[in-house]
């Protein structure tokens, strides 16, 4: 039972989100022999506050 978490920061549409677990799915199906009807992709969205990277939250930083 492949599985596949993805993280990201809230904000990707509807169609989006349709989009990226289907190339995933596509891809693990070519490179890892992945069964595409046993594949599991979850998609995890966090807030900006939610989310930091060397100590400083996302909401807060000037480069993201």
């Amino acid at each position: 039972m492949p599985f596949v978490m993805v993280h990201l920061w809230e904000g990707r549409t509807l169609d989006q989100k349709r989009a990226l677990t289907k190339a995933i799915t596509d891809a693990m199906v070519e490179h890892a022999d992945a069964n595409p009807d046993a594949l599991h992709v979850t998609v995890q969205e966090y807030s900006r506050e939610n989310w930091a990277r060397a100590g400083v939250l996302g909401v807060d930083r000037t480069d993201a």
